[in-house]
């Protein structure tokens, strides 16, 4: 037995593998959720870009670091209700002013068009914990105006929400964080204008690379999404609808790259619909926009460009 130490090692042994050490979840610290209508962020932002027809031209001046102007010039077709499968465009143009107030604590955006429409937001923090919402749009059209409001409450690993609105419209939703990357939520709606009730759930689960939601309402609405973050400039997204009352069913898919002076995105959906839009920025202050969206099944063609100068 000479020359084997008696504390060493046995030549010619395996040495035996200690078991990783599991991450240990600390259910009393969880992360506060995103609000609950915002739970499709990231796909939205991906697979519903602010597309326009025509031609819009929009300019911002800044008053001070907190309040600024803006100006809004669009002139393209609308579309009107009609039987024809093939939709019907009316030439029109529009202006708008708007002043924004943005701070910390207190955001108001207000626009007015030249028909007298006015749309207004507000966004109030009275505490670390409590937010107030509210939005209105106005016009002097009968029975056109309406209103929505709510009440925020941001809890250490929760989130809660108030509404009330036009048409009678109350409505409260809760999400909570149930592990650091995973959340549920519900919400329930009432409208007695129309007397009409509603309960919905969601469920997101979200890391540094990737986003998955699912929602189900007792409308008959079910929707699906997935964003997979290819870096932190690339991004894929799909989604899939499934409306039970009107047997519709809807997949789409897109992407949204951000590139060194310009952002593209763009999807295409089941329905034969296909959307880009390129933002680009030519020089400090100074936009080009580029829009278009082709929908083969109505056979509408939709081409728009604008600029926007200032920030």
């Amino acid at each position: 037995m000479a020359g084997i130490s008696p504390t060493g090692p046995v030549m010619g042994a395996v040495p035996t593998q200690l078991p990783k050490t599991e991450q240990i979840i600390d259910y009393s610290n969880l992360p506060c959720p995103i609000p609950y209508e915002e739970i499709q962020r990231e796909a939205m932002m991906t697979l519903k870009p602010e597309t326009f027809e025509g031609m819009r031209f929009d300019f911002n001046k800044a008053l001070s670091p907190k309040f600024f102007l803006s100006h809004s010039v669009s002139m393209g077709p609308i579309e009107v209700p009609s039987q024809s499968p093939e939709p019907i465009k009316i030439p029109t143009s529009n202006y708008e002013f708007g002043a924004n107030y943005i701070d910390p604590k207190l955001m108001l955006i207000g626009r007015v068009s030249h028909d007298g429409r006015l749309n207004a937001r507000l966004k109030w923090d009275l505490t670390d914990n409590i937010v107030l919402k509210g939005n209105a749009m106005l016009s002097s059209e009968p029975h056109s105006s309406q209103g929505m409001g709510s009440i925020d409450y941001k809890g250490s690993d929760y989130r809660a929400q108030l509404q009330f609105g036009s048409g009678s419209l109350v409505g409260a939703n809760y999400i909570q964080s149930v592990t650091p990357n995973l959340a549920f939520g519900g919400e329930i709606f009432w409208v007695g204008q129309h007397r009409k009730s509603g309960l919905g759930s969601s469920a997101r689960y979200s890391n540094d690379k990737m986003v998955a939601t699912a929602q189900v309402a007792s409308t008959g609405l079910a929707a699906l999404s997935y964003v997979q973050k290819i870096n932190e400039k690339v991004s894929l997204a799909t989604e899939f609808a499934y409306n039970h009352m009107s047997k519709d069913v809807t997949a789409a898919v897109g992407y949204d790259a951000i590139l060194r002076q310009a952002r593209v995105r763009g999807k295409i959906d089941s329905n034969g619909c296909v959307t880009g839009l390129l933002e680009e920025r030519l020089n400090m202050g100074f936009t080009f926009i580029l829009s278009a969206e082709i929908d083969h099944k109505k056979k509408d063609y939709k081409f728009g460009f604008g600029f926007t100068v200032g920030e």
